[in-house]
């Protein structure tokens, strides 16, 4: 029901626009609200905190239908979702009620402060620093590719604390994006998601309540580890919408566009290619429920995030490119969405960890399992 609820949403709602918003940088202001409408804004969150309390499996899900139909609207809601995840598995009971409550409506959206402009996969090396000044602390440094950075009400900023204890000495605030002191960057132009804002960050002497340290002194980089592998699941959902989108679109030309007398669909070499790509979206869309599933059940889920997020991303570049290759000119061209559904894929295969990084993951995991 919930796969064909935001089906319905994104075939009405989200392709109708997708092109105009990622084309002229357009905020989906109305089209997040009423994605907050249906709790896709906040889907694993709680009833008792304002979300509709279902699981990973149906964020992954959730994620693939939106994503299908627009992916700046299903990163924006990615980025939506990590921040909550982290509230909700490292926040006291009073911090779910105020940072965590307002997010799940899509009336108010948050975003998540990890990356900085030298750090990159590097995450234990943030220069960020947060100074303790007694009853608060002082933030000075610049958060570098955050996603909905210009429409943010709020983010989880990781800052370091101590840096002689390197990454142990990274903790994680809650910080109002109307703080006195925040600055935000020129909005990147980037080669795909159009419709989300990217921007650098800047602090300097934001004042921040020790009340609002998330999960306790020098937990930040374990609260990114934690949250990122989690996240990888939802980045998986996304790829996987814009492959299925491009196998879509691929499948439909090829049965009209008509070639040597004949839909190119009769032609064997057309039939590989959707044959190749329907195999990978399906194989990649069964490890990405895995992870999602095991999450579920409170198992260990790093190495399957990875490889569902390697998979799926490299599964959407392949089936976007292949696309373009079986509508020729007219891929090519922004009259059709396969020029977009490339350029969007491009970035899955970078965010929440590259496709190199992810490769890293999976096998330290695995050399840990046969070591044991």
């Amino acid at each position: 029901m919930l796969q064909k609820t935001c089906r319905d949403f994104a075939d009405a709602e989200l392709v109708p626009v997708a092109g105009k918003i990622d084309r002229e940088r357009l905020y989906p202001e109305e089209q997040i609200k009423k994605m907050g409408e249906l709790g896709v804004m906040s889907v694993a969150v709680p009833e008792e905190f304002g979300g509709p309390g279902l699981d990973y499996l149906a964020y992954a899900i959730a994620m693939e239908e939106i994503s299908r139909g627009s992916a700046s609207a299903g990163v924006i809601m990615a980025v939506n979702n990590l921040y909550l995840g982290s509230v909700m598995a490292f926040g006291s009971n009073e911090q779910k009620h105020k940072y965590v409550t307002p997010y799940t409506t899509g009336e108010k959206i948050a975003c998540f402060q990890l990356s900085e402009p030298g750090n990159g996969s590097d995450a234990g090396a943030a220069t960020t620093t947060a100074v303790d000044k007694g009853d608060h602390y002082v933030l000075n440094g610049t958060k570098a590719w955050i996603t909905n950075a210009y429409q943010a009400s709020v983010a989880v900023v990781f800052a370091t604390t101590d840096k002689s204890l390197k990454h142990k000495g990274i903790t994680a605030f809650f910080v109002p994006m109307d703080s006195a002191g925040i600055a935000r960057g020129k909005k990147e132009d980037k080669m795909g998601m159009g419709g989300s804002s990217t921007s650098q960050v800047i602090f300097e002497d934001v004042i921040v309540p020790k009340e609002n340290i998330l999960g306790g002194l020098g937990s930040g980089f374990k609260i990114a580890m934690k949250c990122l592998d989690g996240g990888r699941i939802g980045i998986a959902g996304q790829s996987l919408g814009i492959a299925q989108a491009a196998l879509e679109l691929a499948v439909d030309y090829s049965q009209k566009r008509i070639a040597f007398g004949k839909p190119i669909s009769k032609l064997q070499a057309i039939q590989q290619k959707i044959a190749d790509m329907a195999l990978r979206v399906e194989s990649a869309r069964l490890l990405t429920w895995r992870a999602a599933w095991l999450k579920d059940n409170g198992k260990p889920y790093t190495k399957e995030a990875s490889m569902a997020k390697l998979a799926a991303s490299e599964t959407a570049t392949y089936c976007s490119h292949q696309c373009i290759q079986v509508l020729g000119g007219m891929g090519y061209v922004s009259d059709m969405p396969a020029e977009r559904y490339y350029r969007d894929a491009r970035v899955t295969e970078i965010y929440e960890g590259t496709s190199e990084i992810q490769r890293l993951v999976i096998a330290g995991q695995i050399l840990k399992e046969y070591a044991a």
